[in-house]
């Protein structure tokens, strides 16, 4: 039987994107995929900045901008016209996307701005609420171009990076189950090997990623629980040849039977009622289904003519597995969670899921894991799907079309929504730039302490403003945060170094005594000095998914031994010895 280190049975953008980490980390990956081609059928419209951080990273954001190019030629005057949260400078020809220089990369990022795109439970972020000077949004600019990437043009992208890579995909291949996954297995276990069945035969592989949807069926076989709550409402989206509009409105409209968005794609239409579900949630969308839903939600008689590739069928039925591992075989994306696709979050739920377990898995694979280190995996992306699945619920108990919820609706959007720092706050939730996740031995409360203790017994002696710089500092860069866009001085972003999947450290110490502390992991961490930059930021290490494991403000990094016990305390936790 052929044999590889990791299957990943999906060619979604979770699986897609797993497969592209694997491979630039050196890892044998073959990726599975039961249907022939990328799904055309229309699904997610886009990712938010957290997923278009990602492909930053990895040195695909100019793809994605060249899709979101694309995009707003298609959707002409409708959306093509310059915007609150489309960035579109004056200085780009069409399909340009090469920074001539850092001059010109530096003009580029100061003109950004946040992208304030997306709703709740259907209620538009309005820009002119959002205050572009809050330094947690002005972190994630860099990479605003390049957030509307429908989801078929993002496994297209994807896919193109992983036939670069070498990775193999498989297409028409269908997964009927696995053998030989142990839930006792360990990570030491280096002979043990999982049996993939599928209808080209058996394969083999040290280690399975079920990336295969909701409906996973390596999750059902190897009994792993999926709980949570029942759907209540019914959803399609679809792209179709209307007879005549007429009366339906532009972006998203309550009415008493539900939910409906027109646009901004001519023809693009969602549509989503309350009710009981399809005795054939499985069968195909007609195109009577699909008018009759638009019919009963929107009050407006339309006709439709035809479709425009396929509808989807789908509902708020979130459901999220006990666990994502089970011995060699791990889960991820729809495998691991489901929930309404409102906001799209699912498809940023999988792409950090993938960015989460890459590095981890591979690690792993090569043998030089930190012990406990894959375990971490489902510690740190289990308590974001569940923040996330509650996220939609909420938003799904807004959509109901009775009086009392229209009144509820009524006091978020009029009252809540429009209170200073609300939607600030609103947009960065569903942009994904504020998850955290624990990784140091020190608790939140304990850091939180130790400034103030700081402040108590050198206030006198450093006075105020340095006391401020120090805070100042920590807030730029919380440990266990996603770094966001850090410039250099040389002109390059921390991004720019990322490219390979390794860990990048900024030493920004004068004497750059930080270089030590990893020269002999060269070849997994990126070490980058920048002295000479003109501002107080701290120097910062940072994993392959972006997240920040360690930090040192520049005053103390030269003289604070406790800092470089801090910085190794952090390698051999992320990265390892050997």
């Amino acid at each position: 039987m052929q044999r590889t280190d990791v299957i990943v049975v999906g060619a979604g953008p979770t699986g897609l994107f797993l497969a592209g980490e694997l491979a630039l980390l050196g890892v044998r990956v073959t990726v599975l995929e039961r249907l022939q081609e990328p799904d055309p059928t229309i699904k997610a419209g886009s990712i938010n900045v957290a997923s278009a951080e990602i492909l930053d990273r990895r040195g695909l954001l100019p793809a994605a901008e060249d899709v979101q190019r694309r995009l707003l030629a298609s959707v002409g005057a409708f959306a093509g016209r310059k915007s609150a949260f489309v960035n579109q400078p004056d200085s780009h020809e069409e399909g340009s996307h090469e920074r001539t220089s850092h001059e010109e990369g530096a003009r580029e990022r100061a003109a950004h701005r946040f992208p304030v795109a997306g709703h709740f439970a259907g209620m538009l972020f309005r820009n002119e609420l959002v205050d572009q000077g809050d330094p947690v949004l002005a972190r994630h600019t860099a990479a605003a171009n390049g957030i509307l990437v429908p989801q078929h043009d993002l496994e297209l992208l994807l896919a193109a990076h992983c036939a670069r890579l070498g990775v193999e995909v498989r297409r028409g291949v269908e997964v009927h189950g696995v053998r030989g996954a142990d839930a006792n297995l360990t990570d030491d276990d280096v002979d043990a090997d999982v049996v993939v069945e599928t209808s080209a035969g058996e394969l083999t592989a040290g280690w399975v990623v079920a990336a295969d949807g909701g409906r996973s069926a390596i999750r059902r076989q190897l009994g792993i629980d999926f709980v949570g709550t029942d759907p209540q409402m019914v959803g399609y989206q679809a792209v179709a040849d209307f007879d005549d509009p007429g009366e339906l409105s532009r972006g998203w409209t309550w009415t008493p039977r539900g939910i409906y968005a027109y646009g901004p794609i001519p023809g693009r239409v969602l549509v989503a009622r309350f009710g009981p579900q399809p005795q054939d949630r499985d069968a195909p969308v007609t195109l009577e289904e699909l008018q009759q839903a638009v019919r009963d939600v929107t009050g407006v008689n339309v006709t439709l003519n035809g479709l425009r590739g396929r509808a989807t069928r789908w509902s708020d039925n979130a459901r999220q597995a006990q666990s994502y591992r089970h011995g060699r075989v791990l889960l991820a994306g729809d495998a691991a969670h489901v929930h309404s696709p409102f906001s799209g979050q699912g498809l940023n739920l999988g792409l950090g899921d993938a960015v989460n377990l890459g590095w981890k898995l591979a690690a792993t694979v090569h043998g030089y894991a930190p012990a406990g280190l894959l375990d971490t995996y489902e510690s740190e992306r289990h308590p974001i799907a569940a923040w996330v699945l509650d996220w939609t619920r909420a938003q799904v108990a807004l959509m109901r079309g009775d009086e009392r919820t229209a009144q509820l609706r009524k006091v978020v959007g009029e009252e809540l929504f429009t209170v200073p720092g609300v939607m600030n706050r609103v947009v960065a939730l569903t942009s994904g730039i504020t998850q955290h996740y624990d990784v140091t031995d020190t608790p939140a409360d304990k850091v939180a302490d130790d400034i103030t203790d700081k402040i108590a017994d050198n206030l006198a002696d450093e006075g105020t403003a340095k006391i401020a710089d120090e805070i100042a500092d920590k807030a730029a860069a919380p440990v266990g945060s996603i770094a966001g866009d850090v410039a250099l001085s040389s002109g390059d972003r921390l991004a720019d170094h990322a490219h390979d999947g390794r860990f990048v450290l900024v030493g920004r110490s004068p004497d750059g005594r930080f270089a030590q502390a990893v020269r002999p992991l060269e070849h997994r961490v990126a070490y980058v000095a920048d002295p000479a930059s003109e501002t107080s930021q701290p120097s910062l290490f940072v994993r392959p998914d972006g997240v920040i494991i360690w930090a040192a403000s520049r005053d103390t990094a030269s003289s604070d031994d406790a800092v470089l016990k801090e910085l190794d305390t952090a390698v051999q936790r992320w990265v390892g010895t050997h």
